[in-house]
């Protein structure tokens, strides 16, 4: 069974009356109630598209958009391939294109909201996915290749690492690419929302429900992306890409939460 409206995956015969993942204030149940779809009926009425964005970057949407409509991230490297987040469907044309760039080494998540159909992905491409331990309750359906992760940062290969923010959620994590650009790129989902503008950035508990984070936490957040080094930027969707005065927007945005 799939949630119609976050695309998380559960086992059929334990699925819950109400998502596990939308009825918690960080998401939502919407006004008509509770529904669910399946494989097939995804299949049949969506696909994916694939696009590259750069060198060694693509990105993996399903159209028409479905669910929350997030995309993901496939970051290709010469000692293996890693997918940043996971969309809800996997299909041949999908699993030939990655197959062709030299498959998965490994998976990995921002935070729970995309957990998505996560087992299939890893069991097709035999890859660990990499889950920070903070988020473990929100696992729905447990695979033996989910691999939590502790502290601050998981150094993968090539450089790419996986490091802990927290905020939107305890475990809500970026993928820091140090090869995609001078002073390396950020994939983070909505870890950080970029605004439409893109001359702000925000930091939430919840985005859809407009709850804001302790100030304690902005400033803890704006001390630990101070210490990473970055120039581009990639958001949960196509329309949330930046590679200029990204580090000056952000600390610029998080002063604004923090004048008083």
């Amino acid at each position: 069974m799939i949630c119609s409206t976050c695309g998380t995956y559960f086992p059929a015969a334990s699925a819950p009356r109400l998502c596990t993942i939308c009825n918690e204030e960080r998401q939502y149940i919407p006004e008509g109630g509770q529904s669910w779809t399946n494989p097939g009926e995804l299949h049949n009425k969506h696909k994916i598209t694939i696009h590259q964005l750069k060198e060694h970057l693509y990105e993996l949407e399903i159209t028409p958009q479905f669910a929350i409509g997030q995309r993901a991230l496939l970051v290709l490297s010469q000692n293996g391939n890693v997918l940043w987040d996971c969309i809800p469907m996997l299909d041949k044309a999908t699993i030939d294109f990655i197959q062709s760039k030299g498959g998965l080494k490994a998976i990995a998540f921002s935070h729970p909201h995309y957990y998505s159909n996560m087992n299939d992905w890893a069991d097709m491409f035999d890859c660990p996915v990499y889950i920070h331990e903070n988020d473990a309750p929100y696992i729905v359906q447990k695979g033996p290749e989910i691999k939590l992760w502790q502290g601050e940062e998981l150094t993968l290969w090539d450089g790419i690492k996986i490091m802990l923010i927290g905020g939107h959620f305890e475990g809500s994590s970026i993928l820091h690419v140090p090869f995609l650009s001078k002073e390396g790129a950020i994939m983070c989902g909505d870890t950080l929302f970029l605004s439409p503008s893109k001359k702000h950035f925000s930091v939430m508990r919840s985005y859809p429900n407009k709850i804001p984070l302790p100030l304690r936490e902005i400033r803890r957040i704006k001390h630990r992306m101070s210490e990473i080094s970055f120039d581009t930027f990639y958001g949960y969707v196509k329309a949330q890409n930046l590679d200029a005065d990204v580090k000056e927007i952000f600390e610029n945005s998080m002063e604004r939460y923090l004048a008083e």
